[in-house]
Formats: structure tokens, C-alpha cells, sequence
């Protein structure tokens, strides 16, 4: 049987891009000898030093609440359990747009909802919501998210994807290819990514991320 390449991967469950990718890397795994490993970065983290937009900046004010509740759960449970809470966070606020348009206190009470909600449905402790409002996990948030960033800059965002002694950011795309397509994308971007000297290669987004 032959073994499977480790291929790890940092996220922030409330970005919808590297909801995209992580969706993308799920069906690669399909079609590649892969194996996936969840790693916690942070939005909130990324940009608490950075002049952004008063709207972006409502949207993350709180953005670890999210990660926390991932970090204690790995406390508990062991990290092997980041994908599956991953997809269970993930699936309500992007597919089923549980957070909707909320701000303020009823965004705040939409996530711990959201996350309480997807922690029952894998049988885990639905007390762990509480560390959203704790401080207790942040360092170990911080930590994982230098780990990420470390490898690609600060000027990037999440996803952070590791493969060997390469490291890149994205790819962003919408919708994510399916099957052998998925494939295909990997392929490509092994290849750039691994090409000495390579940097960026980028064009305007003409589309919203695509769930389905």
C-alpha cells in the first residue's frame, strides 16, 4: 500500500476562501496519495496589527471565538479532531449560512450557537463552547497560527498549505474542483510552488465563493 504524503494545513474556520481550498484538499485525497493534517491559524491574529476596513474589522472583533473552541477541543480530544470539527463548523456558516448578516451581540450569540451546535453533532463535550469567551487557549492559538504564517510571510492569509520543504498560500478558487480535476489543480500547483524562485501568481477574483 503506498503511503500517503503528509499535507498540512492551516485554516481559520470563519474565512470562506480557505473553506473553499480545505473542500478542494478533501476531494484531492480522492484522487492522490495524501493525507491532510488541520492546523489552527487565526484572522483575528493576522490582522490585529493591520489598517483594514471598520466593516472587515466588525466581522473579526470576534474571530477567536471560533479558534478557541477548535484549540480546546484538540486539548481534549487530540488534534485529529480539527478536520472533523473543522467540516462541522465550516458546513453551518458557509453551506448553510448559519451566522447570516448578524452583528454585535447577536453575531456573538450566533457563533457560540454555531459552535455548540457542531460540537454535539460529533459527540464531543458541548461545554468546550465556553472557551470562546476564555483567554485560556489563546497562546496555544497564537503559536499554531506562527507556525503556519512562518512558512509563507505575513503579507498572505489562510489557508497556509505545507507539502515537504514546500509552503505556499491557496490556491483561492471557486467552486472547488471536483475528482480528477481536484487532481489535476494539485499537480499544478506542486509544480509552481516548488519551482525555485517562485513567488505569485495571481488575477482579480470575478466571483463569490461558490458552497456547492
Amino acid at each position: 500500500m503506498t503511503e500517503r504524503t503528509p499535507v498540512d494545513f492551516w485554516f481559520d474556520p470563519l474565512c470562506p476562501w480557505a473553506w473553499m481550498t480545505s473542500r478542494w484538499i478533501l476531494e484531492v485525497q480522492k484522487v492522490r496519495e495524501i493525507e491532510p493534517r488541520w492546523h489552527i491559524m487565526s484572522l483575528g491574529v493576522l490582522n490585529e496589527d493591520k489598517e483594514i476596513s471598520a466593516e472587515y474589522r466588525e466581522t473579526l472583533r470576534d474571530a477567536m471565538a471560533p479558534v478557541r473552541v477548535l484549540q480546546a477541543a484538540a486539548e481534549k480530544y487530540g488534534e485529529d479532531i480539527l478536520g472533523d470539527l473543522y467540516t462541522a463548523i465550516g458546513t453551518r456558516i458557509h453551506n448553510q449560512a448559519a451566522l447570516g448578516e448578524t452583528k454585535g451581540q447577536d453575531r456573538v450569540a450566533a457563533v457560540r450557537g454555531t459552535l455548540g451546535e457542531a460540537l454535539e453533532s460529533l459527540g464531543l463535550d458541548p461545554g468546550l463552547v465556553a472557551a470562546a469567551d476564555s483567554t485560556q487557549y489563546d497562546e496555544a492559538v497564537r503559536r499554531s497560527h506562527d507556525r503556519g504564517i512562518g512558512l509563507v510571510g505575513q503579507e498572505v492569509g489562510t489557508p497556509v498549505i505545507s507539502v515537504g520543504d514546500v509552503a505556499y498560500f491557496g490556491p483561492v478558487v471557486s467552486p472547488a474542483p471536483k475528482g480528477e480535476d481536484a487532481g489535476r489543480l494539485w499537480d499544478g500547483v506542486l509544480l509552481v510552488a516548488g519551482t525555485d524562485g517562485f513567488f505569485e501568481i495571481k488575477r482579480s477574483r470575478t466571483r463569490s465563493p461558490i458552497f456547492t
